[in-house]
């Protein structure tokens, strides 16, 4: 398969759609970010990396950390974790509350705000002597990604956890619940701080490899997740991965994804790459336009589906 051609032809199709929709305006700083860009990426199991566009332009990964936050805690916590945290589609905005009451504080699944608090909730807990649960998910990214540059942005930081009103009040919901352990405050702070990793659509591509090739890390063959509980994660990507529109998103591109209003979105072939797209300019449903219809032409073009 000629991905490079593939990923050159992909670029040129959707040239002209780019900067369709509006960045996130709801965090300030992400409001800043030029709507005309666009990058894409794969990385095969052989280490080789295919690219159009601006692909090696960091941005902020936003959501797509809550599929490296939920690896870690399902390393240290294994199928204990579905006591706390679902594995449904919400078929609800990624940021509503209102499952949450009538599921008396359980979220629907790891991927929207609340599961993600839950789950950060865990790493606090398991990584409060290793320099802090932030520190412990950009150390775990940067082995993945192959990069020891990886970093967040403060100010993103910063911009985010002023304006996390939803999010604290989802957690102190369900605080309410017995559903979250630590502060309120540092649970926020530190998702405020994954959620504003910076990252290139390189970097992305190839620290999702790992879940294309079993649960390993195709480089150094280090085992990150058994087959199993890799297939588990890859099965939650695909049904729930992209907030509300997962099922269109299943049905026009068919591979398990994670996007983020930063305006990425990961995928992978399993037994064959990562993949990830990158244009800011967002659809209602809190995906990139350009991105989702990108990575449906590579499927279409390629063949290349979990279908």
């Amino acid at each position: 398969m000629d991905y490079q051609s593939i990923l050159d032809r992909v670029h040129a199709a959707v040239k002209p759609i780019i900067g369709t929709g509006s960045v996130a305006s709801y965090i300030p700083e992400l409001a800043k970010v030029a709507a005309n860009q666009f990058g894409i990426a794969m990385v095969d199991l052989n280490g080789n990396v295919y690219q159009a566009g601006a692909a090696d332009t960091p941005f902020s990964i936003q959501s797509i950390s809550k599929l490296f936050a939920l690896t870690l805690a399902f390393h240290q916590e294994g199928d204990s974790i579905w006591s706390r945290v679902g594995r449904e589609p919400s078929g609800t905005p990624f940021n509503s509350l209102v499952q949450l009451e009538q599921e008396r504080g359980k979220p629907r699944n790891p991927f929207i705000n609340a599961g993600a608090l839950v789950v950060t909730d865990m790493l606090l807990t398991h990584y409060a002597s290793e320099g802090g649960a932030g520190n412990a998910l950009i150390k775990f990214i940067r082995k993945l990604a192959n990069n020891d540059d990886i970093s967040y942005d403060r100010a993103v930081a910063a911009s985010e956890q002023g304006t996390s009103h939803r999010n604290a009040a989802m957690a102190n919901f369900m605080k309410s619940f017995g559903n979250l352990n630590h502060n309120v405050n540092d649970v926020i702070e530190t998702y405020c701080r994954n959620c504003a990793i910076e990252m290139s659509c390189v970097d992305l591509a190839r620290a999702v490899t790992f879940l294309a090739n079993h649960g390993a890390v195709p480089w150094s063959d280090e085992k990150i997740l058994d087959a199993s509980s890799a297939k588990r994660i890859n099965a939650l990507m695909l049904t729930c991965g992209t907030y509300d529109a997962a099922g269109d998103f299943a049905f026009r591109v068919g591979l398990p994804a994670k996007s983020g209003v930063g305006d990425g979105i990961v995928a992978l072939i399993p037994g064959e790459c990562g993949i990830c797209v990158w244009s800011p300019a967002l659809e209602e449903s809190g995906n990139s336009y350009a991105g989702s219809v990108a990575l449906e032409m590579l499927t279409s073009i390629s063949g290349r589906s979990v279908f």
